[in-house]
């Protein structure tokens, strides 16, 4: 599993800081350090943050070995459920979107969801729960309809760290209220929990009457020095949005998308969306490839929730013979620092393109060792916004640091055909 940011032996947050992510033990054959490494949050309530290898957020990653992490993981969960257990499967918005969509594809199941932190009036929200150290703590659940979750077929919770497993009991307690079901699977890269953390899981479990499994690639440890915080806000402060030699181009491409076709697990993607879903890829990937130059190396981004899609034409572009890193981008601030070992090499603030939305947005690293790549920033209709090309929006941003930068925009599902479509096919 590569990745373009070297892994030094001794991390920079554990060399000065002491933070140290511990390994304990793993079933699928990888370490704690070759799936995470520390990184730093200004941030009373949580000072550390783990930057996954594996997951296309914040790292520019090797495709390939996003969707391995979660066929992998997914393997684990089928260990677990047995060959006939029929599962639907949530993902955790903003980081999990992918990963879980992933991890639904590997066990072919029924019925995938991510929670989101979108709200989509057409819809509506069927459930929610909160999320104690994330930036932005509320899901919102919004399947076109609460049948696609229903009966006592076994969810799987899937989420790229658990580090004590208080968000997916939330959710577990919101989604019994609504569906009560007798088992769950709560599925991540990483478990960082204590044994004191795994006890109030077991409690939650005993208390509703139900059983809670988990699975994950590798079991560590947080190792937290004491003043962490205090010796990250005494850290220099972070400089973001670098100006290059020169201004990077813009060009656009719209990718057509079948109005009744998900593009994502926002509203449910169902096991009979997938052949739709593939050849809809296809056909974007190849709409892009006819744009880019195949000697230069390409780095697909997705935006916040927006990940699976963009990492399946990042994976197809790769086995066009392009040279391709995925990451997306996020809502949450870190703390960025040039320094070797440290995995938040560069980092970009910008507003956000969503109408009604406010609190800046985030993109790390978007950079190719030693070569100048291009951008491809994969982005749905909701973001296609005047914020998106102003001044401080996201392609102001990369442009600024001399990157070019591929604009690529699905126009995505329509929220009322795919209920409709839906509706249809069950009557």
């Amino acid at each position: 599993m590569s990745s373009p940011t070297a892994v030094r032996a001794v991390p920079w947050a554990t060399e000065h800081l002491g933070l140290t992510l511990a390994h304990v033990d793993s079933s699928s054959g990888l370490t704690i350090p070759e799936l995470v490494e520390p990184g730093l949050r200004r941030n009373p309530r949580r000072a550390h943050l783990l930057v996954s290898t594996v997951l296309g957020k914040h790292v520019p990653t090797d495709p390939g070995a996003v969707i391995g992490a979660g066929d992998r993981l997914g393997d684990l969960v089928a260990d677990v459920l047995g060959p006939d257990a029929d599962p639907v499967v949530l993902g955790f918005a903003e980081t999990a979107t992918g990963l879980g969509h992933c991890v639904a594809a590997r066990l072919r199941a029924r019925c995938y969801l991510h929670s989101t932190r979108r709200d989509v009036p057409e819809i509506g929200t069927s459930a929610g729960f909160e999320e104690g150290h994330s930036h932005a703590t509320s899901h919102q659940l919004q399947p076109t309809s609460v049948e696609l979750f229903a009966g006592d077929r076994p969810l799987v919770l899937v989420d790229d760290e658990i580090s004590t497993g208080a968000t997916a009991v939330d959710a577990i307690r919101a989604l019994h209220r609504q569906n009560p079901r007798s088992r769950y699977v709560v599925a991540s890269l990483v478990d960082m929990r204590d044994e004191g953390h795994r006890d109030a899981v077991d409690a939650a479990a005993a208390e509703l009457g139900v059983q809670i499994d988990s699975v994950s690639l590798a079991l560590g440890r947080t190792e937290l020095p004491d003043g962490l915080t205090d010796a990250v806000g005494a850290l220099p402060d972070p400089v973001l949005n670098p100006v290059g030699a020169r201004t990077g181009t813009v060009e656009r491409a719209d990718l057509a998308w079948p109005a009744a076709v998900p593009e994502g697990g926002r509203h449910g993607f169902l096991q009979e969306d997938t052949e739709d879903f593939d050849a809809a890829v296809a056909s974007a990937a190849a709409a892009l490839r006819d744009r880019l130059d195949p000697e230069r190396p390409v780095i697909v981004v997705g935006h916040e929730e927006l990940m699976y899609l963009p990492l399946r034409i990042a994976d197809t572009l790769a086995a066009s013979g392009f040279r391709v890193r995925f990451q997306t981008t996020s809502r949450s601030p870190a703390y960025v620092l040039d320094q070797p070992g440290y995995p938040l090499r560069r980092g970009f603030r910008f507003t956000a393109p969503e109408a009604g939305e406010e609190q800046p947005r985030f993109v790390y690293n978007a950079q190719w060792p030693d070569e100048d790549a291009v951008v491809v920033a994969v982005l749905d209709a909701a973001a296609d916004t005047d914020r998106l090309t102003a001044g401080g929006g996201l392609l102001d941003v990369l442009t600024a640091a001399g990157t070019d930068v591929l604009l690529a925009v699905v126009s995505g599902a329509d929220p009322r055909s795919l209920r409709a479509a839906r509706a249809g096919a069950s009557s």
